[in-house]
């Protein structure tokens, strides 16, 4: 008996945690993270005392909260300068990285803000942004993305990719891929304007006097 106590304490303690995360994002995502941790805490069905053992700061919690985006945000940049073509490697950053923003508006956010102390995020922003700035410089020298490309270009791109709303996910993430290819054509040198992927049905999209 005394060696399962630590062990069910423990299973408690990790399960209190994956809630509080699991809540942290549903409501960053929902809610911008201007959200009070006493209503993190309600949604996660803790104490706001066992929030705060657990995440003794906002800046904790979200960089925890963010890590596995983190971590396939880096990934991609990664896979996409190890092309050694860097044009479809930065085709293949812009699309997976609009994905990745897409299926959680509360990461784009945190990735965008300037909110401060974290850390994490801002390692991670800073990674993302000068691997990029030597992907597009590459891309340009081999005549491929239009001389007059910026980095702002690319915040520009994510800050529009946050703006798509839907009715699920899966809409949302389809809406987002033919954003990213109607970006891609507008940044190469010499668009040959190949098939856009497929149209997804946004509800503000929709006449209002539409046959229905």
């Amino acid at each position: 008996m005394t060696d399962q106590v630590p062990h069910a304490l423990r299973s408690d303690a990790l399960d209190n945690r994956e809630r509080i995360l699991d809540a942290a994002r549903a409501l960053f995502s929902a809610d911008g993270l201007d959200v009070p941790m006493r209503e993190i805490a309600r949604r996660a069905g803790v104490g706001p005392a066992t929030l705060y053992r657990r995440f003794p700061t906002k800046q904790t919690l979200l960089g925890a909260a963010f890590a596995d985006q983190l971590r396939a945000c880096r990934d991609i940049v990664d896979e996409g300068c190890a092309d050694p073509d860097p044009w479809r490697g930065l085709c293949l950053v812009i699309e997976k990285i609009c994905e990745l923003h897409a299926r959680d508006r509360g990461f784009t956010e945190a990735f965008l803000s300037a909110f401060p102390g974290v850390a994490d995020v801002a390692a991670g922003r800073e990674h993302t942004v000068k691997a990029v700035a030597g992907l597009a410089q590459r891309a340009k020298a081999a005549g491929h993305l239009r001389s007059d490309f910026v980095l702002d270009d690319l915040i520009l791109v994510l800050m529009a990719n946050k703006g798509i709303h839907a009715t699920s996910t899966a809409t949302q993430v389809m809406a987002s891929r033919r954003f990213a290819g109607l970006v891609i054509q507008a940044f190469e040198a010499s668009p040959r304007h190949a098939p856009l992927p497929p149209a997804a049905r946004l509800a503000s999209a929709a006449p209002h006097n539409a046959p229905r």
